[in-house]
């Protein structure tokens, strides 16, 4: 009789915890498999939500031409290459074209790309670029500063450094003032706290 799904992989987890030296029927280990199983399910619960339908169930008519900024949106990933953490912040703004989102979209759009199995550059460019095509702003701009535990756990095992990534779309890549705003923004200090 084939396994189920969620017993293939508990025992994928067994497997790898002999691999690395441990006894899974060790008592501290014994449910170990499946609350790994369900951390797995909600850390790469991206794969299930589209980000185009977030996105789309909160637009609204508007004047504004203003920028939009939402900044310091902290997430969570996970290195593709070696299934360890990233762990930074995510800044993103708009420039509505008649339309402006509701701003906790934004950073739940972030969470549907962040977690999936990936890499930082290619998780900068899908949040501008869901943004770009479903809103449609004049301009998307994305900076994420990041930690890798990838760097920081094994290889170079450089503590606190950060990498930075950034996607510019429209008015944002094309106009020098507008991209200038942007970085001043997401550089200057946050102040008060609401």
């Amino acid at each position: 009789m084939p396994q189920d799904k969620d017993t293939e992989f508990e025992n994928a987890v067994k497997t790898m915890m002999l691999h690395v030296g441990e006894d899974p029927e060790r008592e501290g280990l014994l449910d170990t498999p499946k609350r790994v199983r369900k951390s797995y399910e909600f850390i790469y619960g991206g794969y299930k939500e589209d980000p185009k339908a977030i996105l789309e169930k909160a637009l609204f008519s508007t004047s504004n031409d203003e920028m939009v900024l939402v900044k310091d949106i902290e997430f969570y990933s996970t290195c593709e290459h070696h299934l360890l953490p990233i762990i930074g912040r995510v800044h993103v703004a708009y420039i509505p074209d008649g339309k402006v989102v509701g701003l906790s979209k934004i950073p739940r759009v972030v969470n549907v790309f962040a977690r999936r199995m990936q890499i930082q550059e290619q998780l900068t460019e899908q949040i501008a670029d869901a943004i770009m095509d479903t809103i449609v702003p004049k301009g998307v701009a994305v900076v994420i500063q990041a930690r890798h535990m990838c760097m920081e756990m094994r290889g170079v095992e450089k503590i606190n450094s950060t990498t930075t990534s950034s996607a510019l779309r429209g008015l944002f890549k094309k106009d020098e003032k507008t991209r200038s705003e942007f970085f001043s923004l997401i550089n200057s200090p946050t102040g008060t706290r609401y």
